[in-house]
């Protein structure tokens, strides 16, 4: 009897040693996998082991070395999981808001050259074509006053400033113009694929490059994680059937490539301003005076009279797809000139842009920077703010573009005060 109750007491003792050592061994693992220090992509990487592929061109196995790879690996492709349902939901939010906001809209249905009657022929992401309005100027031209005209059109996404990432540069020629080209040509199709430098630039210090696209800041702000993913900002943009794109780092002629892609239906409007205006506005900005393209008047009004030459010949080559508009003009009947634009472009003159214009045209209100101007007065700061000599500087250097331009000289210093900068132009061969 007692042989038999000490065998089974050393059965009990056994079992029970057993699975201490099975619950040690588990709770060891638990422990190990929730004190792992996060560490970085780099790191991760550093702890995998590739073999050697057996042929060219197979696909390398991947060995781990250390046994919470598995628990990172999973957790890595449940944050991509997250990020991927995060972007859904977003596009699908904005996908409701574009819906609601073309309700009522007046299609063009055939008027302007443009012959959609229903969203979904405007949609990329429905396979149809959106408007696309390009507005090309120099800085301190009145582009943000006119691109934020256009971007009070309901459903628009606004490529602002899209070769911000180039510097302080003009770019005339090639081999700059063909990176930039190949940069708008992304946009113009919402492939920001290729476009890491511009989003890299953006989301290091330049919030700005999306903060005028009201559409896409307003996601922006609320989804931070997503905002500057490629993948996003392509589903996103894709949704809107008008865009667009002001440009101030790029002459005209380069762009002559899009006007010849009728695909595309890009229409150009050439922003020009009087050149005292541009530089008296460039004076009250640090990043230009040291910058030879932004602050030396020759380099200004060559550029203009370049312009000028192409702009004669795309009014000539593209009548429907080109077009010119000085800020003066624009800002002296906002109403009329922007109804104008807005046929140019195929847009439809919105009860919105309207009042767009009725709250910023008539008060200053803000900085340097803001649209929120008595329009009547803003082009003309200059005649008041620069000196006689300054003034007479500019003109000897500008001489021929003033005169292409329709801008009248400045006699002595109390003509400057009160007398009319602009006169009539027309474009034409340049026989100056």
């Amino acid at each position: 009897m007692s042989r038999r109750l000490s065998f089974y007491c050393l059965i009990l003792l056994a079992t029970i040693c057993i699975f201490i050592l099975a619950l040690n061994q588990r709770y060891s693992n638990y422990i190990e996998h929730r004190l792992q220090p996060i560490i970085s992509e780099a790191e991760l990487r550093s702890r995998m082991k590739y073999q050697e592929a057996p042929e060219p061109f197979a696909v390398p196995t991947v060995k781990y070395d250390d046994p919470f790879m598995n628990y990172m690996r999973a957790g890595m492709y449940s944050l991509e999981n997250l990020t991927l349902t995060e972007i859904a939901e977003v596009v699908e939010l904005q996908r409701r808001i574009i819906d609601k906001e073309m309700e009522d809209y007046v299609y063009p249905d055939g008027k302007y050259g443009v012959y959609a009657n229903k969203l979904d022929e405007l949609v990329m992401e429905k396979e149809g074509n959106p408007v696309r309005s390009v507005i090309l100027t120099t800085w301190r031209s009145g582009s943000t006053f006119l691109g934020d005209i256009l971007n009070s059109h309901p459903a628009n996404f606004y490529h602002y400033e899209p070769l911000l990432h180039f510097g302080i540069v003009q770019i005339r020629e090639p081999p700059l113009s063909d990176e930039a080209l190949a940069n708008l040509d992304s946009m113009f199709k919402c492939d920001y694929s290729t476009l890491e430098r511009y989003l890299s630039f953006g989301k290091s210090a330049h919030p700005w490059v999306f903060n005028h696209n009201t559409h896409l800041w307003k996601q922006c702000l609320l989804h931070k994680r997503i905002c500057w993913d490629h993948r996003f900002v392509t589903k996103f943009c894709k949704l809107f059937p008008f865009q667009s794109m002001k440009i101030v780092r790029l002459r005209l002629q380069p762009m002559e490539k899009f006007l010849q892609q009728n695909e595309l239906g890009i229409r150009i409007v050439l922003l020009i301003r009087d050149p005292r205006g541009v530089l008296q506005s460039r004076k009250h900005r640090e990043w230009c005076p040291s910058e030879p393209d932004c602050f030396d008047p020759t380099t200004l009004c060559n550029d203009m009279i370049s312009d000028y030459n192409a702009a004669v010949r795309f009014s000539k080559r593209y009548p429907n797809t080109f077009k010119v508009i000085r800020y003066e003009d624009l800002s002296l009947d906002p109403y009329g000139h922007t109804e104008k634009l807005f046929k140019f472009y195929g847009l439809h003159f919105h009860e919105d842009v309207q009042r767009f214009l009725d709250t910023h045209t008539k008060t200053d209100i803000g900085g340097l920077s803001s649209t929120f101007r008595n329009s009547k007065a803003a082009p003309f700061h200059w005649r008041n703010d620069l000196d006689f000599e300054e003034v007479d500087e500019i003109q000897q250097e500008c001489n021929i573009a003033m005169r292409l331009w329709g801008y009248n000289f400045a006699a002595n210093a109390t003509h400057q005060r009160y007398f009319d900068p602009v006169t009539n132009y027309s474009l034409r061969s340049n026989e100056l």
